[in-house]
């Protein structure tokens, strides 16, 4: 048997599922709690009457904290600042964008394919905003941050990477006998150990995680916010990758990504709960306050994003030009919006809901 050195191409990476009992009772009993939270959060997903709440805002949560763990680290504030504006000019805001669109661009694909190598592939590109393909030159390492220590070569040559990525997408479709949350696991290992592209393939397989569990029907939208609890048990997470490939220790692994989905399940859920509250209570007090003004098509625009703009409102037929001005600047005399200028542009900035995305905690202060 060859003893795997940290410094040298992991040619040798076993094909999956593993040779070794993956379905142990921790294991099963941590799975029905995951899908348990799964199924309440696809549920209150269904359930919201905006949906747009939800897929223009949790996407771009997991965009900062996914792009955080490889150390692009951007603000909140500017992501949803920029989010549907096109003069971008920070670089790390710029890649985080780029997830967002790529978590939404292969969410829309799966209406047309299933995951795939190909599907890697698009994902990537679209992320780096260039064309990338499978690692062709050698010479790719991961070494620890600190030390500058190696710990881990992925396997190389590009014939070999692409019969390893074969075997992981027979994997992911063809080994239906076993729980998807259990595959989940072991495939995202397996992506990251195989580590097919000269970059971004962190990003790649986080995203690979929210599609593969729509592809299975568990979630309607990708809203996993699955990034937040990589970044909370970062050390972990590392180890226990490497702790498969040093040791074939799949159980640790894949409990650490069970409880994972569990917790991040139950927080989404958590904070669609809180957000459907927030959007009931602001209807309340702008119909209350400025009657005149007030439709609820306008309050949802509010809650589409922390940043609105007068196009938004034009956009979406609620007012002509001059009208929406109004409209927005009254919101802001009411404490509901905070008006700000960047550059030349007028933006609207809905503060409780900002500080709800961004704060841990499910609390806001009521309007008086």
């Amino acid at each position: 048997m060859m003893v795997w050195d940290p410094a040298q191409p992991y040619q040798q990476l076993p094909a999956i599922p593993p040779r070794q009992d993956i379905e142990s009772k921790i294991i099963l009993k941590q799975c029905i709690t995951a899908r348990s939270a799964l199924a309440e959060l696809n549920q209150a997903a269904r359930l919201i009457p905006n949906q747009a709440i939800l897929i223009n805002t949790l996407p771009l949560l997991e965009a900062k904290s996914s792009s955080e763990i490889e150390n692009i680290v951007t603000t909140m504030d500017k992501l949803f600042q920029f989010s549907d504006a096109g003069n971008v000019t920070d670089a790390a805001t710029k890649e985080a964008l780029r997830y967002r669109t790529a978590l939404y661009e292969g969410y829309k694909a799966l209406e047309e394919r299933p995951l795939s190598t190909n599907t890697a592939i698009a994902i990537c590109s679209q992320i780096k905003g260039a064309e990338m393909q499978i690692r062709r030159v050698p010479g790719t390492a991961l070494a620890n941050a600190q030390t500058k220590e190696i710990i881990y070569t992925p396997p190389e040559g590009e014939a070999l990477l692409r019969e390893k990525l074969a075997n992981w997408e027979v994997f992911i479709h063809n080994e239906t006998e076993l729980e998807p949350l259990i595959r989940l696991a072991i495939a995202h290992y397996q992506f990251e150990a195989i580590h097919p592209f000269t970059d971004g393939n962190g990003r790649t397989g986080r995203i690979i995680n929210s599609l593969f569990l729509i592809q299975e029907g568990l979630l309607g939208l990708p809203i996993l916010y699955l990034s937040r609890y990589i970044i909370q048990n970062k050390t972990d997470y590392y180890r226990l990758l490497l702790g498969v490939t040093q040791h074939q220790n799949w159980q640790e692994w894949i409990l650490f990504i069970l409880k994972g989905i569990e917790e991040t399940a139950k927080w989404t859920n958590n904070k669609i709960d809180t957000l459907v509250q927030l959007e009931k209570h602001t209807r309340e007090y702008v119909q209350r306050t400025l009657p005149k003004v007030y439709s609820r098509e306008l309050v949802e625009v509010l809650f589409e994003q922390p940043y609105c703009r007068i196009g938004n409102l034009v956009e979406k037929n609620i007012a002509k030009r001059q009208t929406a001005s109004v409209y927005l600047k009254q919101l802001c005399k009411i404490g509901v919006l905070e008006e700000e200028e960047i550059g030349r542009e007028k933006v609207f900035i809905h503060p409780k809901l900002m500080k709800l995305l961004i704060q841990d905690s499910n609390e806001f202060e009521l309007y008086l």
